[in-house]
């Protein structure tokens, strides 16, 4: 959803101009994850905080900035620090007030910039309002902002009133899932992070090399507020001891010239450093004078003692367009070495073997549970649609997949014998999380899918699978989804590779996996096809319906969702047994209708349902297999390679990403950031 990115140097000299820029290029590079509006606040000439804001795009922002003449973005600084936001409403419209960094009053003595929900932010604002302050915003983030001041305010005295130890106090009233990032007039120099359930990471860039990869992770003494205390009382804060930083001290124990950059994402800080440190759950960083202290209010069983910086493998320029128009039809096109780098290192097609390193501690356990349960959102959940069948057939083992946010509502009944199974492309979808957390208190054995190292879910579950399908920009997810098809694929394979009686199947698996880039390779050429068809047919119309059966039911809902969300054209895929119950009373010669029909064993059934629409006067378009010309012939149709049942889904499912590309196109719309999404679904 929201994007934070944050920059501070220290002892290294940089105009206002070049931190500007800094941030909104971070922003621009968050751009993939959905907003409405965005802003930023810098230091000013005077002790005091500059702040910007703007509906539209980060563009929008810029030129505010611009407009402002009276702002000298030569003057330098040895020492900065700098927030920036972009705001996917959730509280409050999108408008200028609404917009981050909020603040807690006008001298804007406190600055917050925020990505999550508050969800107790009511309560906090009623016992704000009735001791006198008034509220700007509709925001939850800006109760975070007033409550800092409202609690800086009573313990004034307090000389042991630290920065930290105020957003100590101020995160231990918060209910919800956040990350944050204060600023305030009072601590210039210093800014303190926060995160709870919400991404936050913090990139590190020094000319020397550091003394050691990690940080010591500080623990307090005791509550930030007790829980005898009443809502925002003026109780003592707690009391935390500084130790220094090894990590960032030079050769002569004296801090050195160093900048930090704090972020929702790594695509953010990737062109600055690729020495990233990520937060834990209730981790209370705090940077000042070159210095990162990571804390805690206490210690936890099992809790490690430090914080590793590690290295981002990811490059720039794998986040740039390129030669394409948009960062999707990019990434559609980079789907043969996609699936290639999914499976790098894990197929042996000599010896028809997988080895998924992440599973392999575990698959002794996974194979003798009672039941497999998929959870997920999205595309994610049509990934395990698309795989469950081939999962129970090659290892007998039941097979359920579920909707992350029904299961949560339903309270899902979970067992210590189950194995859950948690897809995500982020790792860091907020209902997928909940449900991982839920599992993992009744004692089943979690299985993360993800595309991101380092995410909330790839840290919390036993075990995973890392899909490696590079990053992914465009909101509408199509690389990220058959990277985690494949994933489930060889996740199948290899926990039946001790079932004799499958190995001709998996066999035959393996080959056409070896097969596939080449065939995906053959589906891209019918692009200008399908822009034809976008263009021809389809552009005018209202509503689509894509029926199918068997494997390709999940094409189906995948193509549906992916033409719905790019082109906002309503699409429903529809199974094809389900015809008959209820969506045939749609057909007639003005409702355009794609069907499925491969050679797999339910062709003969999905050929009925053809026959059904055509006697309605229904105009069907095929997809089909290449050689299937009784279709070819005498049906618009798009034809695509052959191969085994189980992965035509992954040659099917692209003309249907192409085709929403393109009426998307034609649709005059924001092709990689669709109104109203967000490519992280960081809230409930």
């Amino acid at each position: 959803m929201c994007g934070i990115f944050a920059y501070l140097n220290y002892l290294v000299e940089k105009d206002r101009g070049y931190i500007i820029d800094t941030l909104t290029n971070g922003l621009k590079r968050l751009e993939y994850r959905g907003y409405d509006s965005s802003g930023l606040a810098i230091d000013g000439d005077n002790n005091d905080i500059l702040i910007y804001r703007q509906v539209g795009k980060v563009k929008a922002l810029e030129q505010l900035i611009k407009e402002d003449t009276k702002l000298d973005v030569s003057k330098t600084f040895l020492s900065h620090t700098g927030m920036a936001h972009t705001r996917w409403a959730t509280h409050g419209q999108p408008s200028q007030r609404n917009s981050h960094p909020q603040r807690s009053d006008p001298n804007n003595e406190f600055l917050v910039v925020h990505n999550g929900i508050i969800t107790n932010f009511k309560e906090i604002k009623t016992v704000l309002e009735k001791k006198g302050y008034q509220f700007e915003s509709d925001t939850d983030t800006e109760c975070i902002a007033k409550l800092t001041k409202y609690i800086y305010d009573s313990q004034k005295s307090n000389k042991q009133l630290t920065f930290t130890n105020l957003v100590k106090a101020v995160v231990k009233e918060l209910e919800g899932a956040f990350a944050v990032i204060v600023k305030s007039t009072h601590f210039p120099n210093e800014m303190v992070a926060a995160r709870r359930g919400s991404p936050l990471l913090i990139g590190v860039k020094t000319e020397k090399k550091l003394k050691v990869d990690f940080v010591d992770v500080e623990f307090g003494n005791g509550e930030a507020i007790p829980d005898s205390e009443s809502k925002m009382s003026a109780s003592d804060v707690p009391k935390m001891h500084r130790s220094q930083s090894r990590a960032f001290l030079s050769e002569d124990g004296m801090p050195q010239p160093i900048e930090f950059f704090l972020a929702s994402d790594p695509s953010a800080v990737i062109e600055h450093t690729k020495r990233v440190l990520y937060l834990e759950d209730d981790d209370i960083a705090h940077i000042c004078e070159g210095e990162l202290h990571i804390h805690r209010l206490r210690r936890e069983d099992g809790m490690s003692s430090v914080r590793l910086i590690q290295t981002l493998e990811l490059e720039l320029a794998e986040i740039m367009k390129g030669q394409y128009d948009h960062f999707m039809q990019k990434e559609i096109f980079e789907q043969p070495e996609s699936v290639v780098n999914t499976m790098r290192g894990r197929v042996n097609f000599d010896t028809h073997k997988v080895t998924l390193g992440g599973l392999k501690a575990y698959l002794a356990t996974i194979r003798r549970c009672r039941r497999i349960v998929f959870c997920a959102c999205g595309t994610s959940y049509h990934s395990a649609i698309a795989t469950r069948a081939i999962f129970e057939e090659l290892t007998e083992i039941p097979v359920s997949v579920e909707l992350a946010s029904d299961f949560l509502d339903r309270r899902t009944p979970i067992f210590r014998d189950d194995v859950c199974v948690f897809i995500s492309q982020s790792g860091e979808t907020a209902d997928t999380i909940l449900a991982l957390r839920y599992c993992l208190e009744r004692g089943a054995l979690c299985v993360g899918i993800t595309n991101t190292v380092g995410s909330t879910i790839s840290r919390e579950t036993h075990c995973g699978v890392h899909i490696n399908a590079g990053p992914e920009v465009g909101v509408a997810s199509t690389k990220a989804y058959t990277s985690q098809y494949i994933s489930l694929i060889m996740m199948a394979i290899q926990l039946s590779e001790d079932r004799i009686s499958m190995t001709e199947r998996r066999n035959a698996i393996i080959d056409e996996l070896h097969e596939l880039p080449r065939h995906i390779k053959e589906v891209l050429k019918l692009d200008a096809q399908l822009q034809s068809l976008a263009k021809d047919v389809l552009f005018k119309e209202k509503s689509l319906l894509i029926m199918g059966r068997g494997y390709q039911h999940a094409t189906c809902l995948e193509g549906a969702l992916k033409i719905k969300e790019i082109s906002y054209m309503h699409s429903e895929g529809i199974l094809a047994g389900e015809l008959k119950h209820g969506p045939l009373a749609l057909i007639d010669e003005n409702m355009p209708v794609i069907i499925i029909m491969t050679k797999d064993s339910y062709y003969p059934k999905v050929q009925s349902a053809l026959q059904q629409v055509t006697a309605r006067k229904g105009q069907p378009i095929i997809i089909c297999n290449e050689g299937d010309n009784n279709l070819v012939t005498k049906y618009r149709s798009i034809a695509v390679p052959q191969t085994v049942d189980c992965l035509q889904g992954l040659l099917t499912i692209i003309p249907l990403q192409l085709l929403s590309y393109h009426l998307a196109v034609f649709h005059g719309v924001d092709v990689d950031f669709p109104r109203n999404l967000a490519k992280s679904v960081t809230v409930e």
